[in-house]
């Protein structure tokens, strides 16, 4: 029993040997001592198992001299009926098997060699389907591609059976290439390398992608293989990609350059981004990623980079003067894509900006709507700025540069016309706004008002409508009144505003003095019937007004007489000075229809009252009794007999006052309410106001001047006339021309402030 299982295992072994020679042999006979173990174990019946040793063979099995020849032949045989799509004879696994044990006896080198030799003859004899000219371009193109796809496919299963050679012997080896790589490399020496195959997948590829862009269908997934294939065998570019971007820049020149003409800005630009959509979904859907970039910037070169000047010469103002928000989008996504592109974008703006607002502010024909215009574009501007060019800092910069230009193109008016917008805005009366579209109004009215260089001139102005509004009680609110400070605080200092504050106090202590004069006049024997009330204003904070002299009704000069014994009882060395031009009041009185008040002013007042005395008057009696001056009583007359409610009568009719009018009470007077304003006149600016506020400007700007002058040459004491004006030009806080320097240059030398140099002219010297 104990020389059985010994013949067993050797019988084995050998066996195991003659298949595979390597690793199973071992684990075969490991088996077979197992076995003989147990065997063993119960022949013995009790005794105890006998330990075995495991050895490996002391010599390496020899295989069958033809061995190697055999086996070659059947893997020769499958790799035929492979590449002839064939069925192959033989078990897969014992193909591989075979390849593993021909490596595992060194013939690694000559199966590679061997299998290279088939497959080369193979794809050899694949160029002479392709030799016939009498094919057509696509059927060439699907025939190249299904030998592609058939070689793919034979090589993918080639490397299957020789799998372990490719992972050893090749690996091992590193100038080898690998068994796929091999096949490459060989479908690229003795197909696509071939001048005739390679010209004609090229110029085929290229006829489709010029259909594809000519709006006809093609098949996409040919294409998507084909360039797979060029881009596999390392030829893509040398061979494809080169021609492929010449083709594309010779046509999109030609396009561009036949479009730029025949279509309108807006459609030319959506055909550009229509045609960079299209390359790009080229790029993700055959095309190698590797071309993207050269194919885009190729596109955006010749259809925008080449026409940017034309582009916006043709079209930027249209669609800016029609508000085409989605067009300016694209303008300025696509010149954003572009070398240069965003900064001829933002010139172009610029000069739109300014060529506009300059149309604004010029034009002396639209002063009344000016501002409202301004503020109306610079909305639009911002609208634009902030849909079209997603809040880029370089265009919101830009903008504002370039209404500083403009608005400043015009001195001075722009400054007076803001002014006046904030006053009409500030008014009572003014319905068109709640209270908080108010504070955005005067908000928009600040932006505009930082452009200005003559900050001056809006002050004045603003201080005259402001004294107005609030001495004849016309103002919206005073909240609205002191935001409206106090934005003009915050831009320009407190300096600015120290005057307009001043005139807010004078108002409250007013009002405090009004309380008091009130209880004095009640503890007084005979109070009156007129109720009285006086505004106190300093001197300093408000407009000059010119004083004027008119002729009082005595119970009116006696109220005034009360007042300045009260006032001047609790206020001694101070000096009250009457402006009337700004007094107002309420009158009642009776028509034939019933009891109407008037709300007049102190002008209306006294010519009104006359009316009592008498029933009709001519312009000469009225003027001697009131001593109203001329050019003011003609606009009050006109506004009582003239205006939409006539208290007066005038012959003869007519719109102006003349010498010789006579005016009648108009007992026939009707309306529809009870109290009527007729005061507004006061609230009208004259020519002389308007002449008169911009002189005082003027003349407050030669004292700043001279003072900025006394300033700089007192700190310097010698300095050239050049450093001079300079120096001015920092200082000074409005725009100003040199010649006006020179003037209070000269004006300061005869006053004996600073000197020439006698050697040198444009040297001066501050006299102490």
């Amino acid at each position: 029993m104990a020389g059985e299982p010994q013949k067993q295992q050797q019988h084995l072994s050998a066996l195991v040997g003659r298949t595979n020679g390597l690793s199973k042999p071992t684990l075969l006979a490991a088996t077979a001592g197992v076995r003989r173990g147990v065997a063993g174990g119960a022949t013995g019946g009790g005794a105890a198992s006998k330990k075995l040793v495991i050895k490996n063979f002391r010599e390496r099995p020899a295989l069958p001299d033809s061995y190697t020849q055999d086996t070659w032949k059947k893997l020769h045989e499958a790799v035929r009926a492979i590449q002839s799509s064939t069925s192959i004879k033989y078990n897969l696994e014992e193909l591989y098997q075979a390849v593993e044990n021909v490596c595992s006896y060194n013939a690694s080198h000559t199966l590679y060699k061997q299998l290279r030799q088939v497959c080369e003859d193979h794809v050899k004899a694949q160029i002479l389907h392709f030799r016939e000219y009498s094919l057509d371009s696509l059927l060439f193109l699907k025939k190249i591609n299904k030998c592609w796809q058939d070689h793919c496919r034979q090589m993918i299963m080639i490397r299957s059976i020789f799998l372990f050679l490719d992972r050893t012997y090749v690996l091992q080896n590193s100038m080898l290439p690998s068994i796929w790589d091999m096949g490459l490399e060989l479908f690229r020496n003795h197909v696509i390398s071939d001048k005739l195959v390679q010209r004609k997948t090229i110029d085929g590829i290229l006829l489709l992608i010029e259909q594809e862009r000519n709006g006809e269908a093609v098949d996409r997934s040919l294409l998507r293989s084909l360039l797979n294939m060029l881009s596999d065998l390392q030829v893509y570019k040398d061979s494809f990609e080169q021609r492929f971007l010449e083709d594309t820049n010779r046509l999109y020149t030609a396009e561009g350059q036949r479009l730029m003409q025949e279509r309108e800005v807006p459609e030319y630009l959506h055909h550009v981004n229509k045609r960079l959509e299209e390359e790009a979904d080229r790029v993700v859907t055959y095309l190698d990623h590797s071309t993207q970039k050269p194919l885009i910037a190729c596109v955006e070169r010749q259809l925008l980079g080449e026409h940017l000047k034309a582009i916006l010469q043709k079209g930027l103002d249209n669609l800016i003067n029609e508000n085409r928000i989605a067009d300016l989008t694209l303008l300025g996504q696509l010149f954003s894509r572009v070398k240069g592109g965003q900064q001829l974008l933002l010139h172009s703006w610029g000069e739109y900006i300014k060529n506009f607002g300059t149309t604004i502010v010029i034009n002396p024909e639209k002063d009344k709507d000016m501002v409202q215009e301004l503020l109306d574009f610079k909305d639009k501007m911002d609208h634009i700025i902030e849909v079209c060019f997603q809040k880029n800092e370089k265009f919101i910069n830009l903008m504002k540069e370039s209404f500083e230009t403009f608005v400043n193109k015009r001195p001075n008016k722009p400054a007076e016309l803001i002014a006046k917008h904030a006053d009409s805005k500030l008014r009572a009366g003014n319905k068109e706004a709640t209270d908080e579209e108010l504070e955005k109004i005067l908000d928009k009215i600040m932006i505009i008002f930082r452009f200005i260089h003559g900050k001056d001139v809006f002050e004045a102005f603003y201080k005259k409508d402001l004294a107005k509004r609030l001495l004849v009680g016309k103002s919206a609110s005073v909240d609205a009144e002191k935001s409206m400070l106090s934005k003009l605080k915050h831009e320009c200092g407190a300096a600015f505003t120290s005057k307009l504050e001043g005139m807010f106090k004078d108002m409250e202590l007013s009002k405090d003095i009004m309380v008091h004069f009130k209880q004095y006049i009640q503890n007084q024997s005979d109070p009156g019937n007129i109720d009285l009330t006086v505004n106190i204003l300093t001197m300093g904070y408000w407009p000059t007004y010119t004083p004027m002299d008119v002729l009082f009704p005595p119970e009116m000069v006696k109220l005034q007489e009360v007042f300045k014994t009260f006032y001047l009882g609790k206020h001694s060395g101070r000096k009250l000075q009457w402006q009337t031009s700004l007094g107002h009041a309420v009158l009642k009185a009776e028509f034939k229809e019933g009891k109407k008040e008037f709300q007049v002013s102190l002008f209306q007042t006294l010519v009104l009252l006359m009316f009592n005395e008498g029933d009709e008057f001519g312009f000469e009696e009225i003027k001697m009794a009131t001593g109203i001056e001329d050019s003011e009583l003609r606009r009050t007359l006109q506004s009582l007999a003239c205006g939409k409610a006539r208290v007066l009568n005038k012959s003869p009719k007519g719109k102006d006052i003349e010498d010789g009018d006579k005016f009648t009470f108009n007992g026939d007077f009707k309306h529809k309410l009870f109290r009527i304003k007729i005061n507004q006149i006061q609230m009208k600016e004259t020519v002389e106001e308007q002449v008169s506020t911009t002189e005082r400007v003027f003349q407050d700007r030669q004292y700043q001047i001279d003072a900025a002058i006394v300033r700089i040459m007192k700190m310097r004491k010698t300095l050239g006339h050049n450093l001079l004006v300079s120096e001015l030009y920092n200082q000074l806080k409005f725009p100003v021309k040199p010649g006006d320097l020179k003037k209070r240059v000269e004006s300061l030398i005869d006053r004996d402030y600073m000197e020439r140099e006698k050697d040198n002219p444009n040297q001066y010297h501050y006299v102490a």
